[in-house]
């Protein structure tokens, strides 16, 4: 049989699906997550390199002029504060300039130029920075770094590490170093994103490989399951489903389903068979009485049989009608057992009168066939409280069976005692015995032994599963015991009430 196509299998897809999904929302929160801590990380590196050099620049600037800033005319002091300067922010990437109380910007890296020289006129950048009051009082309180736009002087939100400048104990200036967030933090985001999208995507690509593996074996038990049902609907019990095991645990939830469904197919084969089995032995239990039944009611009317004989083969007919009786009997009583409509009455009686008095029904047939009773002489009065009826019935089918398969000349033992919980009894023959194969199988409904090892092969395969049902219904137990070619025993007790 062909297996089924992974597109037909809508749970393969589904959980696939969702645990797709699951791990691809785990990158993308993962990824979510690692790009703002490393964005947080690295602002806060940055505003530390760039507060750790101001402060440095604020201190060359007050090593090199302890008394005061100078003015323009210092040209050995300016050039070395601008040549720092520009040292500085072409180091770290960032503008470091300086600025007066005034809140304007008197030293840049700008200032000096190529060949040395110091640039007189206006920078054409810092030329238009005017830092007010407020910002310039903030920043003289200690060395700071924070994410703003310098009070309105800058056109966006930058990094800003600001250190006074301290001269004979006060604060002369301001050293700034400032850098644009989106031009320095863009470009690191995007080297960390492609590394962590390409990271992500072969590890995505691993784990969907892996996902798709574990989906399909975890799966495909249940898309076995599926067409096996589809078998049973049919009718065909042969299909079983392969355990494999799993890639993560063994004796899992699946292996027990698993084991559950190959248990239920099993037990829905035997009782497919068992079924079958029953129909045929009950429509042959049906056919033979009725057959002979119809033959002799013929021939008495239309006269084939002698008047004087005509009792004679009435007494045949009653005996298959009593016996027609028993199985429709037995069958409707098997059928209220398993719907639980089968009510219990009891009453107070004798169970070993009840032995004796069954053993004198099959008088004939044991004369007939020369048996040995045993035990009767040792009989005692045991009484119960349950279903007479119902006990009767267990009693008559397990002596039925011990007379049907005791042999010509051998025996049968009846026991009956008692204790002050329940009371027992053993019903043994001699005979060939049930094979061990078939002795923990013989209380099953429908059930019968092997034709080929049995004297009789009359039956339907209910009496015993009738008789286990009965007992059980009582609180009571029912065991057989054989040896093959020596003897059969049933022993069932019962609670005294």
């Amino acid at each position: 049989m062909t297996k089924p196509k992974l597109i037909k299998s809508g749970l393969f897809r589904k959980y696939l699906l969702v645990t797709i999904s699951i791990v691809l929302a785990s990158f993308v929160f993962i990824g979510g997550a690692l790009l703002l801590l490393v964005s947080k990380l690295w602002m806060e590196e940055k505003l530390e390199l760039l507060t750790e050099n101001v402060a440095n620049v604020a201190k060359s600037t007050s090593d090199i002029y302890p008394k005061g800033l100078p003015n323009i005319n210092s040209q050995l002091s300016v050039k070395l504060i601008c040549n720092t300067l520009d040292q500085t922010s072409n180091a770290i990437d960032a503008d470091v300039f300086i600025v007066n109380l005034d809140g304007d910007v008197v030293f840049c890296k700008d200032s000096l130029q190529s060949d040395l020289s110091i640039f007189t006129e206006d920078c054409h950048v810092h030329g238009k920075y005017k830092i007010s009051h407020s910002t310039l009082e903030e920043a003289g309180r200690k060395i700071s770094g924070s994410m703003n736009d310098l009070g309105g002087t800058l056109d966006t939100v930058h990094f800003v590490a600001s250190a006074p400048i301290t001269m004979g104990g006060r604060v002369v200036g301001v050293v700034y170093a400032t850098q644009p967030v989106l031009e320095g933090l863009a470009p690191y985001i995007m080297g960390i994103f492609r590394m962590f999208f390409w990271a992500a995507l072969f590890a995505f690509a691993l784990a969907f490989i892996i996902v798709y593996l574990v989906s399909y074996r975890i799966t495909r038990p249940l898309r076995e399951m599926s067409v096996a049902t589809k078998q049973y609907a049919s009718g065909d019990f042969s299909k079983r489903i392969t355990i494999h095991k799993s890639l993560v645990n063994s004796n899992d939830e699946i292996e027990e389903l698993v084991e559950a469904f190959n248990s239920m197919a099993q037990a829905l084969a035997t009782l497919e068979m068992s079924r079958r089995s029953f129909v045929s032995n009950v429509s042959h239990e049906l056919k033979t009485p009725m057959t002979t039944i119809g033959g002799f009611v013929d021939g008495i009317l239309d006269g084939t049989i002698e008047p004087e004989k005509e009792k004679q083969y009435l007494k045949i007919v009653s005996d298959e009608v009593k016996r027609l009786s028993r199985l429709v009997t037995g069958m409707l009583n098997m059928s209220k057992l398993e719907a639980g409509e089968l009510d219990i009455n009891p009453v107070d009686f004798d169970i070993s009168e009840m032995l004796f008095r069954t053993l004198l029904g099959f008088e004939q047939f044991i004369d007939r066939k020369h048996i040995e009773i045993r035990g009767l002489d040792e009989l005692t009065s045991n009484r119960v409280t349950a279903d007479k009826d119902m006990i009767n019935q267990v009693v008559y089918n397990l002596i039925d069976n011990a007379v049907k398969f005791t042999p010509e000349g051998g025996y049968i033992e009846i026991r009956s005692k008692a204790d002050a919980e329940k009371v027992i009894i053993k019903i043994r023959n001699s005979g060939k015995g049930i094979p061990p194969e078939e002795l923990n199988r013989i209380f099953e409904r429908f059930y019968k032994i092997d034709k080929s090892r049995s004297y009789d092969i009359k039956g339907a395969g209910m009496g015993l599963y009738l008789c286990k049902t009965i007992v059980e219904l009582h609180g009571g137990q029912i065991v057989a015991r054989s040896n093959v070619n020596e003897f059969t025993e049933f022993v069932f007790q019962l609670p005294l009430q």
